[in-house]
């Protein structure tokens, strides 16, 4: 993987946590609000932070770990978005936005875990 699009996807990350807080501080502040959107923030945010960590892994399988760690904390926040668009939680287009950037980085993130686990198997 070339170090440019390593950087491109930190960036992505980084820009869908900023969305993700964006989207949390405009939640209402009752229960609802608080649950979700206190989970939302701390995987949203997770996942930029994992891969972040990844870069400056000490070998494959704690590069294959931590890219992994950044793979669960999406899909728990995929899972969150969802709940949060089938009540119709918020008035506005952003749970769409945000599901469909997170669909795109799980893609994006488990074919990065498949590429590196199948290049340790043919050393």
């Amino acid at each position: 993987m070339n170090p440019e699009r390593k950087f491109d996807l930190e960036e992505r990350l980084v820009n869908f946590a900023a969305d993700i807080v964006f989207f949390c501080r405009d939640m209402p502040s009752d229960m609802t609000g608080h649950y979700y959107g206190n989970q939302l923030l701390r995987s949203g945010g997770s996942s930029a932070l994992n891969f972040g960590e990844a870069q400056g892994a000490n070998s494959d399988k704690d590069y294959i770990n931590k890219v992994s760690i950044t793979l669960k904390e999406l899909k728990e926040s995929r899972v969150n978005l969802k709940i949060l668009d089938r009540v119709n939680y918020v008035d506005s287009s952003m749970p769409n936005k945000l599901l469909n950037e997170v669909e795109q980085l799980v893609r994006i993130i488990a074919t990065i875990i498949k590429n590196k686990k199948q290049g340790q198997d043919t050393l």
